[in-house]
């Protein structure tokens, strides 16, 4: 009743992922399995992915299991011959279904020896920690990403997750603002808690391209686009202030261009506000993309007015690729972002000093330059994926491993 097969070619062709744990090694190595989510394109799925692919092989064998198959991700996981398991939530955590996939994972874990559940997102935390605690996982380790400021954060639900955190024995969070809202709101004791940054890959956005893009035909010597990186699945990533603040910005400087990237279902509502503000030849929605370093090589300023963040990925990238960047001390951006070294930093929600601070920058070249290069610089050494994954690698070997033989 609780057989558990991969949903991917790969992972079958391998044996499926029991068999793939199990399997003899030269060599011992530690049983990881990363919960996440799903695989759909976002900041803690494209970071999870980016952590599990560079796990050495040696001392790792890893599983990812999701709460809901598919996402353009997969491909990733794929190519590197990860089995990925599904472990399908019901919408509440409390239904029968819900509650009987959590004890098939509880059990898997259980069967396969498994020494680590690293847990990545708020569905992740709830459905693996609980199954860890059961299947008396030695490592456990959840994760917060966010300041919760979600409607989904009522009280009652805000001690389920203190009481979920007490279950670990790590809590990760990404920016020393989520691990304050933990010892502080949640309870979590500070000794659990530990700060490991959001890395960026800065080989894959450190070049200049002269891939032909759809980007160079609304262009010419004197156009400056300015872009915005975001999923537009709540208004808390402030892409209707940017849109207000353009209006002002292309009044004084017609030349300017600005670049939406990005999905959701708030889209349509943010077309009509550009409709309605006359700024269809300013304003373009370039939806999903898979050539964001490209895009990011031809832009000349990065913009993230954002309401409430933990340690968003999208400002790294943009500073990893030498763009000045404009954001709102909000959550850990001022751990990425010091005002007037780093960048600049702007009250949020307010468009008109966003709009100004746009135009000062367009009109201080050597000041965008400066600002680029101090960002790219901090990026570089503060927000590495070796700095990442020796962090991970004392949580997963601390103590006394068990380990598959």
């Amino acid at each position: 009743m609780f057989a558990t097969q991969p949903i991917h070619a790969k992972a079958q062709n391998q044996g499926g992922a029991a068999e793939y744990i199990g399997r003899p090694e030269p060599c011992s190595r530690i049983s990881v399995v990363h919960v996440i989510d799903s695989l759909d394109v976002g900041g803690t799925e494209t970071q999870m992915v980016e952590v599990v692919r560079r796990l050495d092989p040696r001392l790792y064998q890893v599983t990812v299991v999701c709460l809901r198959a598919g996402g353009p991700l997969t491909a990733t996981l794929e190519e590197k011959g990860i089995p990925i398991i599904e472990f399908a939530k019901h919408r509440s955590m409390l239904s029968l279904r819900s509650s009987y996939q959590l004890l098939r994972l509880a059990w898997f874990l259980r069967r396969e020896r498994v020494r680590v559940v690293h847990s990545h997102d708020l569905w992740a935390n709830l459905m693996a920690v609980p199954a860890a605690w059961i299947a008396q996982t030695p490592v456990v380790i959840s994760s917060q990403r966010n300041l919760a400021h979600l409607p989904w954060y009522t009280p009652l639900r805000r001690k389920v997750m203190s009481l979920i955190y007490r279950l670990s024995t790590h809590v990760i969070a990404n920016s020393e603002a989520v691990r304050e809202l933990l010892v502080e709101k949640f309870g979590v004791p500070s000794r659990q808690v530990h700060v490991f940054r959001n890395a960026v890959d800065f080989d894959r956005f450190n070049h200049q391209s002269n891939r032909p893009n759809d980007i160079d035909k609304m262009s010419n010597r004197e156009t400056k686009f300015i872009l915005n990186v975001a999923n537009m699945n709540t208004e808390m990533k402030g892409h209707g202030l940017l849109i207000q603040a353009a209006r002002t910005v292309c009044s004084v400087s017609p030349r300017v261009r600005f670049l939406f990237v990005g999905d959701g279902p708030l889209r349509s509502r943010l077309e009509s506000q550009v409709q309605e503000l006359q700024l269809q030849d300013h304003v373009f929605f370039l939806g999903r993309r898979k050539d964001v370093p490209q895009i990011l090589s031809r832009s000349d300023l990065f913009v993230f007015p954002s309401l409430a963040e933990g340690l968003p990925n999208a400002i790294l990238e943009a500073g990893a690729s030498g763009l000045p960047i404009i954001a709102t001390p909000v959550g850990g951006i001022p751990e990425i972002i010091i005002h007037n070294v780093t960048g600049l930093l702007v009250p949020p929600g307010d468009s008109q000093a966003l709009a100004e601070s746009i135009l000062w920058v367009l009109k201080n070249p050597e000041l965008a330059s400066d600002l680029s290069r101090a960002c790219q610089r901090r990026v570089l050494t503060e927000f590495s994926f070796d700095k990442l994954l020796e962090n991970l690698n004392h949580l997963y070997r601390a103590g006394k491993p068990r380990m598959i033989m």
